[in-house]
């Protein structure tokens, strides 16, 4: 079977655990739009719900994935923005006034 190029460098939630060489889990990836599941192999047993990346396609919706922690954390927040994205309250600022709210 012919690999799957789109799905390597993804990062993926493993929804079934992995067993190692006993056996593969499933991981569920954003990929093409949607969300997609694959069989996922590791070298060392992941428990379910461990964050993964994948590493290699082995054709046939099937996957080898590495435990993946994100070492930039938590994004850092700026002074003056929303806590909140989707902030959709409408800007305070016109042409006659300053802001009273950041925009």
């Amino acid at each position: 079977m012919a690999r799957d190029e789109d799905c390597i460098g993804t990062v993926g939630v493993l929804s079934v655990a992995t067993r190692g060489g006993d056996g593969p889990g499933e991981v569920r990836i954003k990929i093409r739009g949607g969300s997609e599941t694959f069989l996922a192999w590791s070298e060392k047993p992941l428990p379910r719900g461990a964050t993964v990346l994948v590493v290699e396609s082995r054709g046939a919706r099937a996957v080898d994935v590495v435990e993946w922690e994100d070492s930039l954390g938590d994004i850092p927040r700026l002074p003056g923005l929303p806590e909140v994205l989707g902030d959709e309250r409408p800007c305070s600022a016109t042409v006659f006034q300053h802001p009273t709210r950041p925009c």
